[in-house]
């Protein structure tokens, strides 16, 4: 991660429209401030309400704020000019991959983006066998993709994204929908091309453990930043998280359930590989 900003939000307010024209609803984000950094992992957590998915539609100019502004690579979302310039630098992807796919064979839904964007079919050609590999899909490019799993759907809608060269990937819980071994394969995937391409990753997730994974986490409340720094720094803050609704990691609950018992583990602990150093540590200390 570095110190160049990818996406800045600058005191932005949004609310939807309410049952009465003319009337909006109360504010789903109230004067939100975020700077997002080229190649970073963000993961972003929040009870449902907190305004995640609405940050999202906003940082990719799905809507603009009532107040405040919101820049993508220096560009304004306001500006509609720079409409698809801003969605060729940043792709969502849902939390439902079935709502994203729109053709019969996986090449062709991974095609879509490029064609719309106008690219030269010898280039699109490219850019699809490129993002199927990235993936790790390109041996499934002729399978027609409702016959895929969920971890493998979800993949194809990634590679959607990358073949349109996006700069930047937000997944709006793209792994609530999936069983273990689907949620695995997507998570490797998003920490691959994080590290081996440098793309930017905003996750948002109801996974303690999937948030662990990233560089920094930041927390959502009633439309607001509540909390934001590195894993361990978040989740130091137990009471404010349990008051939001929210957890910690499997492996914290672990450790907090053995000092119940006396056996109190040294360290922070807030993965598996955490946990094993520190029960290690505890057992060489009672020798």
């Amino acid at each position: 991660m570095n110190n160049e900003i990818m996406i800045q939000i600058q005191n932005a307010s949004y609310a939807y429209d309410g049952d009465d024209e003319g009337v909006k609803s109360e504010p789903v984000l109230r004067n939100l401030s975020l700077d997002i950094y080229r190649g970073e992992f963000l993961a972003i957590l929040g009870h449902n309400g907190s305004g995640k998915s609405t940050l999202t539609r906003l940082c990719n100019a799905m809507a603009q704020p009532d107040s405040g502004k919101v820049f993508v690579d220096g560009m304004d979302t306001a500006n509609e000019a720079l409409e698809y310039a801003i969605r060729e630098k940043v792709g969502v992807v849902m939390q439902n991959p079935d709502n994203q796919i729109v053709a019969t064979i996986v090449e062709e839904d991974v095609a879509f983006g490029p064609e719309n964007l106008g690219v030269e079919p010898s280039e699109i050609r490219r850019r699809v066998d490129d993002a199927l590999r990235r993936v790790g899909m390109y041996e499934y490019r002729g399978h027609e993709p409702h016959k895929l799993s969920g971890g493998q759907k979800q993949r194809v809608a990634i590679a959607g994204i990358l073949a349109m060269q996006t700069e930047c990937i937000i997944l709006d819980e793209p792994t609530a929908m999936l069983d273990p071994q689907g949620r695995q394969e997507v998570l490797k995937t998003i920490h691959e091309l994080n590290r081996d391409m440098g793309i930017t990753v905003v996750l948002i997730t109801h996974f303690m453990d999937e948030a662990v994974q990233a560089d920094r986490v930041a927390v959502m409340d009633e439309g607001k930043i509540l909390l934001l720094g590195t894993p361990r720094e978040v989740f130091a803050h137990r009471e404010v998280l349990f008051d939001s609704g929210l957890d910690i990691p499997q492996s914290a609950k672990l450790a907090d359930r053995l000092a119940q018992f006396g056996i109190c583990l040294p360290g922070s602990i807030l993965t598996p590989e955490d946990f094993l150093a520190s029960f290690c540590a505890y057992r060489e200390g009672k020798k």
